[in-house]
């Protein structure tokens, strides 16, 4: 897309290198705007964006946004910090770190600078929750000493700074509250239900679940992951979030799993394991605010976002 000018925009994605943020790279630069994309490539991948580098309206800094950033954009996008269990679980302290002094930092940028900065907040500010589906307004059912809390109280701090950041400096925010996002580009040893699940489809493993699979989950394909976060940075000054970006349509573990094999082909068998500390049992959002708001809601059905997602997974383990 051509833009003037007036209209092109120069955009800092942090965690630009990770699995939605790469996306977000994508589809900001299909738009006509220039991307400053920032990554310390903790859990993010060259991979991900390689097809960008030659492209002009792309840059690639590596950083980490623990330390400040002092750079020149029109808006910002905060989606540095490892989201996987498997990942922020490895140094949790780091992960806190990120969340927390990541914040402070793009927050301070953004205030320097006067632009909107969004915040790719989590449904995990919710913990295990006691009601469902999750609306906005519930404040959550957080452990803040477990083997979570590292991400969990991370990102809950992270959304305090942003809307005290509003109060009290008058800071142009937007916080989304993003749910299971799945697609092309997922890390495949991230530990996630969808990732683990494709893998070991396709590698002809047993499937591992924790648990009986009784829990639930909404998954969200991550193209329209992206669109909700790009017309909610848009969105007038005065709609601030915190807004749910995910499908309220939800499955069962153990469907989930089935459907995998269904659709990989594959004649695998599933194994049961313990449940881990903290693991909510349902997930799935209320998207009211996100419908209202951003006259936006996800289309795309599983089992097609799967056979997407399975396709790049393939062709990743036929490459390596």
């Amino acid at each position: 897309m051509s833009l003037s000018a007036d209209a092109q925009k120069r955009i800092l994605v942090t965690g630009g290198a990770g699995f939605i943020g790469s996306h977000l790279c994508d589809r900001l630069i299909a738009d006509g705007h220039e991307v400053l994309c920032v990554d310390n490539f903790y859990t993010g991948s060259r991979r991900n964006i390689r097809h960008l580098l030659g492209n002009p309206a792309f840059e690639l800094l590596r950083h980490d946004v623990t330390f400040p950033l002092y750079v020149e954009v029109d808006q910002i996008y905060n989606l540095a910090c490892p989201a996987s269990p498997i990942h922020y679980q490895r140094d949790p302290i780091q992960t806190t770190k990120t969340s927390v002094a990541g914040a402070i930092n793009m927050l301070g940028l953004a205030k320097r600078l006067g632009v909107p900065i969004l915040q790719a907040s989590t449904s995990e500010v919710y913990g295990d929750p006691e009601i469902h589906p999750q609306t906005e307004a519930y404040w959550g059912h957080v452990n803040p000493i477990g083997p979570r809390s590292c991400y969990d109280e991370g990102k809950r701090c992270a959304e305090t700074l942003f809307f005290d950041y509003r109060r009290q400096l008058g800071l142009r925010i937007k916080v989304a509250r993003i749910f299971n996002t799945y697609g092309p580009r997922m890390h495949p040893d991230d530990g996630r239900v969808v990732s683990n699940f494709i893998m070991q489809a396709i590698e002809g493993r047993p499937i591992t679940m924790y648990g009986d699979g009784s829990q639930t989950r909404s998954f969200c394909y991550v193209d329209e992951t992206v669109d909700a976060l790009v017309r909610f940075m848009n969105t007038a000054d005065d709609i601030t979030g915190p807004i749910n970006i995910g499908n309220p349509a939800e499955i069962s573990v153990q469907d989930l799993a089935q459907l995998v094999i269904e659709v990989t082909g594959s004649n695998v068998c599933i194994g049961a394991l313990a449940l881990p500390e903290d693991d909510p049992k349902q997930r799935q959002p209320d998207i009211s605010q996100a419908r209202q708001l951003l006259a936006w809601e996800p289309k795309v059905p599983l089992r097609q976002g799967l056979e997407r997602t399975i396709d790049y997974f393939s062709e990743l383990s036929s490459a390596q």
